[in-house]
């Protein structure tokens, strides 16, 4: 494969209108993950929590502390300002989830706008994981990036065109030089060339965009009335997944019936009755919804 994946950069700078050499592609979103700890070995990590675990692990691998910010479960799990608090110049490294995962919450733009100029003044680098904001109508925080040289953006392939097993994702940088500094650390073939091919072919196919948000839409819609109305609480969330909460633990009876949803114990904040379930078509939404009829009423 092209080790520089030049043709889906190229493809990449001109759906995003920013020059080619700010956008790195790798291996998915989690490589880049641990690409960026690997390279500024951060000593102090600030996070949300909940949020993706990824984060925590990798930066934890390099010797990071790790500060956790809980997000208010009163509040829904909302961001609010209290995050800044948290942001003091000894913070190196800053990671934030548009829309988070496991909640589904946006965070308010003004509210990024003063977390990017905090992080700017004390030269922390901001990464904003933006892979799931397609399936929102957000903005992305790209245009803070003229300002804002230490803000990173990470996007993937593998969320909204489903794209999971040939990993694909990239970070867009606020400069070519950075980008170089974060190539050099990781494999030099990283993105296979199936992957490349399937991301310009993602690219290129028109409609999809609408054709997913009527899709998810409709599926958040009718899955949290259906869920509701089980005795199970729903936290409205934006992107393509709900995060909900029933009476007991009912990951391992779905299980059982051939459904795997996400058990989000390990999540900081959460226990075992709560559990993340991905937005499908129809059929597999009210499967889903029958298997949890059973489970929680016989």
């Amino acid at each position: 494969p092209d080790p520089h994946c030049r043709a889906l950069r190229q493809a990449l700078a001109q759906r995003h209108g920013v020059d080619p050499d700010r956008i790195l592609c790798g291996a998915g979103a989690s490589e880049l993950i641990l690409r960026v700890c690997a390279c500024f070995r951060p000593r102090r990590v600030v996070l949300p929590a909940p949020t993706f675990s990824e984060y925590a692990r990798c930066a934890a691998l390099f010797g990071a502390q790790i500060a956790e910010v809980p997000l208010s479960a009163a509040g829904g799990f909302c961001p609010d300002e209290t995050f800044l608090s948290s942001l003091t110049p000894e913070t190196e490294l800053v990671f934030l989830c548009q829309p988070n995962n496991p909640t589904g919450r946006l965070w308010d733009g003004a509210l990024l706008e003063r977390i990017a100029d905090t992080c700017e003044a004390n030269g922390t680098y901001l990464i904003i994981d933006e892979c799931f904001i397609e399936f929102t109508e957000a903005d992305s925080a790209l245009a803070l990036q003229r300002n804002h040289p230490h803000l990173l953006l990470l996007r993937a392939f593998t969320k909204f065109y489903a794209m999971a097993g040939l990993r694909l994702g990239y970070l867009l940088c606020a400069n070519g030089a950075l980008t170089d500094h974060l190539a050099a650390y990781g494999a030099e073939w990283s993105v296979s060339a199936p992957a490349q091919r399937a991301g310009l072919a993602a690219l290129s196919e028109a409609g999809w965009r609408e054709r997913t948000l009527r899709l998810v839409e409709s599926g958040r819609h009718w899955l949290t009335a259906q869920l509701t109305a089980l005795g199970i609480d729903v936290l409205p969330g934006e992107a393509n997944f709900l995060l909900c909460r029933a009476p007991k633990d009912v990951s391992a009876a779905l299980a059982q019936r051939g459904i795997l949803v996400r058990r989000c114990g390990t999540f900081t904040g959460l226990d075992d009755t709560c559990f993340r379930i991905g937005i499908k078509k129809e059929a597999e939404n009210r499967l889903l919804i029958e298997a949890l009829r059973e489970v929680l009423h016989g």
